[in-house]
């Protein structure tokens, strides 16, 4: 496997899927900043010139819920999701694609000032109700979808752990919590260091 990334972007939270998930990869270097994701060889990669992209097997997966979805059921002996037929798997579906399609736009809308021309128009609601919402779901002990660690933690801890270090997100207790839970595990940490060796 081949991980396209740059040192602290949302690659990173695929190179955390990937320690968590025990694969073998790559990892080649995309300086997205300084135009890297405009070549003409990698929008062969992505279109969209962003990090992350994974390749496997001749296949290109791009969009981090996609790719951590794919790792979760290609290890399946890692319990990274609830099994296929499992009713719980329609719930990790919901908290997996909900980091990136719900917390993040309504939380970078906050912080970027953007105003939307009519209350509920944009399709993530707006920032305060997804607050209200984060506040009353995030839960104080345990994990989101059943009582072990999913993708779905990875996707929705790491996005919390990053909106509240960038001051997007005020933290609450159980918040704080549950971010350390996700951050303390040693997938995590082993895909800090090699995120940090990259830069």
């Amino acid at each position: 496997m081949k991980l396209y990334h740059w040192p602290q972007t949302r690659s990173g939270r695929v190179m955390w899927m990937l320690e968590e998930s025990g694969a073998s990869y790559e990892i080649v270097p995309v300086d997205v900043g300084s135009g890297g994701g405009a070549t003409p060889e990698f929008r062969k990669i992505n279109p969209m010139g962003k990090v992350p992209a994974l390749e496997d097997r001749g296949t290109v997966i791009t969009e981090s819920g996609a790719i951590c979805a794919y790792l979760a059921d290609l290890y399946p002996e890692k319990r990274l999701a609830p099994e296929q037929g499992d009713p719980l798997r329609g719930l990790y579906y919901r908290w997996l694609f909900l980091s990136a399609g719900v917390m993040e736009p309504a939380f970078l809308q906050k912080g970027m000032g953007w105003e939307t021309k009519a209350a509920g128009a944009s399709g993530w609601g707006d920032p305060e109700r997804v607050e209200e919402m984060l506040h009353a779901e995030i839960p104080a002990d345990g994990w989101l979808v059943d009582d072990y660690f999913t993708a779905a933690d990875l996707m929705v801890g790491g996005g919390l752990h990053y909106m509240i270090q960038f001051g997007l997100l005020d933290p609450w207790p159980a918040a704080e919590a549950y971010v350390a839970r996700c951050t303390g595990r040693p997938a995590f940490q082993r895909a800090q260091e090699k995120d940090k060796a990259a830069a």
